[in-house]
């Protein structure tokens, strides 16, 4: 079973990602992309789920007010946020 990171390691990886959110306790992080349109949003989202495919870890998408979409990041196996969350999260950014 993986073990989830303290508040302090958040803290510190948090430095490498750009306004990504911590909720939920310190259990997740959060991001809402604003879109130019729907169908930009769609295309993040499917290229979060590639990305998300390739690295086997899986956040939740969220698209809402038609071209805002929120990807949260957990660790579900750990209970909590893990390395993984963040590598994830610097990935998406670059996308």
């Amino acid at each position: 079973m993986t073990t989830p990171i303290s508040k302090e390691q958040a803290e510190e990886l948090m430095h490498d990602i750009v306004q990504w959110q911590v909720g939920d306790e310190g259990k997740v992080i959060a991001k809402t992309f604003d879109c130019k349109d729907f169908q930009n949003a769609v295309v993040l989202v499917n290229q979060v789920a590639k990305l998300s495919e390739e690295q086997n870890h899986h956040p939740d998408i969220f698209i809402h007010s038609y071209n805002n979409v929120t990807i949260s990041l957990t660790t579900h196996a750990a209970g909590g946020l893990t390395e993984e969350d963040f590598i994830l999260a610097a990935k998406i950014d670059e996308l």
